[in-house]
């Protein structure tokens, strides 16, 4: 068959984009810094849910990322613990099925050169029931996805008009009153805000929450009671050279440490 790995090249909808009402809202850095990522996503097929990582592929600061990302993070969908763009998993799939059916019509070519007419007919309706089943399914799986894609969205945009502001020194108390054994916040700069909103965000949405004070209730009673029963997380623990790892706040609400904590990673 044909090699599909990733084009060097990819349509830019210039129109669509200046019509668009995120990117109108977005300034020259989140602009620049959403360039970078979807040339990223058509390379490798999605991004990192890492936003250090995410500031290395675009060579910026981590809190130059983390401010941008609140912005970004709409044009992105995570699907198993990456991001993909939807529009580029639509022009992907397109460019794929054109190469796929040029490669099947190549291969339609060269037979026809040792084969008779008869034969040269048979191949060309197998080849172009090929091209059709591949663009059927290509389709119908374009369909399945956009109508799941918009799905999503509505139930998404019903969740997030509900969600409340983060309080972020509420949750600060509470991280120090429910574990005084871990290392306290003195600072909450903008990259540590970003991670905390993202998480206050991700919390609504999959665990259901409906108001601030059960959001906070989620923090004391389910998050942070669990972290103080994780022998590891707390220093009781000691690893091979000796030493022994404490938490801080920052460290638990980095995207891929929270995502372990809550699925019971960290558990004694």
């Amino acid at each position: 068959m044909s090699d599909l790995r990733a084009l060097p090249y990819y349509k830019w909808f210039w129109q669509d984009w200046r019509a668009n009402r995120k990117a109108q809202r977005m300034n020259y850095i989140e602009r620049g810094l959403y360039r970078e990522l979807l040339d990223e996503c058509w390379v490798e097929g999605s991004i990192p849910n890492d936003l250090n990582i995410l500031a290395e592929i675009c060579g910026c600061p981590n809190d130059v990322m983390a401010n941008a990302w609140q912005v970004l993070e709409s044009c992105f969908k995570l699907v198993e613990d990456v991001y993909i763009n939807e529009k580029m998993e639509s022009l992907r799939t397109e460019k794929d099925t054109e190469r796929l059916i040029k490669a099947l019509n190549g291969k339609k070519g060269g037979v026809s050169k040792s084969l008779n007419i008869k034969e040269e007919i048979i191949k060309s309706k197998q080849v172009l029931a090929s091209a059709k089943q591949v663009l059927a399914s290509a389709n119908i799986e374009e369909e399945r996805r956009e109508e799941k894609s918009i799905e999503e969205k509505r139930t998404t945009i019903s969740v997030e008009s509900k969600i409340p502001p983060c309080p972020h020194q509420e949750i600060i108390s509470i991280y120090h009153d429910v574990l005084p054994e871990l290392p306290r916040v003195v600072s909450w700069n903008k990259t540590r805000e970003g991670y905390l909103k993202q998480r206050w965000r991700q919390m609504f949405i999959e665990f259901e929450c409906k108001d601030t004070e059960d959001g906070l209730d989620w923090f004391r009673n389910d998050f942070f009671k669990f972290v103080k029963g994780s022998k590891f997380l707390t220093g009781k623990v000691v690893t091979k050279d000796r030493k022994t790892f404490l938490a801080d706040l920052e460290w638990m609400i980095k995207p891929t440490n929270f995502t372990k904590i809550i699925e019971g990673k960290y558990a004694n």
